[in-house]
């Protein structure tokens, strides 16, 4: 039996890379033949997977802040296209799944110019730049919410909600720390990468310090860059705290693990696998992003009662209040754990092949 061959177009941030990787290894296991394509970016996160057929391409958003910087993205961005085509003509898939964000533009939109079949994946909750160029020649956009928004009218019937594409070893998890009455300390799990571990590793200490004195038992876990390793080290061990620094890790799972509280930034992939793994969690909208869809995110995670969020501005004056309060209220930490583990994407890959054989079955 030949195998059909599927493309997922992914890069840039942990966010789009790991779920794309789990998609492709569950649709290896199945009838496909799959190659993943991303950004020297996103291919960092990939490199201790040696199971995958990886492909390189260079990647940028368009960036218009002065007429040689849009030039020169441009450039990049014809040159990925080209590139992509080249791909895309002596490989030819039946099918590419566009994973969002722009380092997946330029592969979709040469199976678009190829007549290729193309699926794209929104996980925030409004419609990022990319996919909402590529909508109109996408086959289908897969969201994890139905209130996605921004996108028109005459493009809803392309909409499939499936659900968070989250790591398979974070949806087969059966997590044992989720009995709040047991919570006699506060072990908090701080998730800072790119967009984050600057503002946290600077204000967070500070609000540390104040729960150990305030004789809260605290355990911290908090990632940050390599440059900030000494810097957290220091105060902590001077202020008696005991705690755990750590960079990148893939294996995410075993802080998940430890913790009873995490504080992250809003990004729809963290929140989805916080929400699938049962953990209470305070998130912090990055202010800059992208049509601010992180505090979309925020605002739906908090309103569907999976979390609290707390925006950056307010971290110095409110942060450990709300750190408190969340410990102390175990009517709300157990309403968190209760709307969590009434949310399940364990049927999600199973889902994906269903319409993915779906699509690849239609005639046009």
């Amino acid at each position: 039996m030949i195998k059909k061959k599927i493309v997922i177009a992914t890069g840039g941030t942990g966010g789009h890379v790991f779920p794309a990787y789990s998609l492709a290894n569950y649709l290896k296991n199945k009838s496909f033949n799959v190659k993943l394509t991303s950004d020297e970016r996103g291919s960092i996160y990939l490199k201790k997977y040696n199971n995958l057929n990886l492909i390189k391409i260079i990647a940028t958003p368009l960036i218009k802040t002065n007429i040689i910087k849009l030039f020169y993205s441009f450039l990049i961005i014809s040159f990925s296209i080209i590139k992509s085509l080249i791909i895309l003509i002596f490989d030819r898939p039946s099918l590419i799944l566009g994973m969002g964000g722009y380092s997946s533009f330029p592969i979709c939109f040469a199976a678009f110019i190829l007549r290729i079949k193309f699926i794209i994946y929104e996980n925030n909750l409004i419609i990022g730049k990319a996919n909402k160029y590529l909508l109109p020649f996408a086959k289908k956009i897969f969201v994890s919410y139905k209130e996605l928004e921004g996108i028109s009218e005459k493009y809803e019937d392309k909409v499939v909600e499936v659900g968070n594409i989250v790591r398979e070893e974070i949806i087969n998890s059966n997590n044992l720390n989720d009995d709040t009455n047991k919570f006699e300390s506060l072990n908090i799990l701080v998730l800072g990468g790119s967009q984050a571990a600057r503002i946290f590793a600077d204000e967070f200490p500070q609000i540390f310090k104040k729960l150990k004195d305030s004789k809260i038992k605290i355990k911290i876990y908090q990632q940050c860059h390599k440059n900030q390793n000494a810097q957290l080290t220091q105060f902590y061990k001077k202020a008696q705290i005991d705690f755990e620094i750590f960079n990148f890790t893939s294996n995410i799972i075993n802080y998940y693990s430890k913790s009873n509280l995490v504080i992250t930034r809003s990004g729809a992939s963290v929140l989805g696998e916080l929400v699938n793994f049962k953990i209470p969690f305070i998130s912090i909208p990055l202010p800059t992003s992208a049509d601010n869809h992180q505090y979309k995110n925020a605002v739906f995670y908090s309103k569907k009662g999976y979390g609290n969020f707390l925006e950056e501005k307010d971290i110095k004056n409110k942060l450990y209040d709300l750190i408190v309060s969340t410990f102390n209220d175990k009517l709300m930490l157990n309403s968190f754990l209760l709307n969590q583990r009434q949310h399940s994407d364990k049927d999600i890959f199973e889902n994906l092949n269903r319409q993915i054989e779906k699509i690849l079955n239609e005639k046009n």
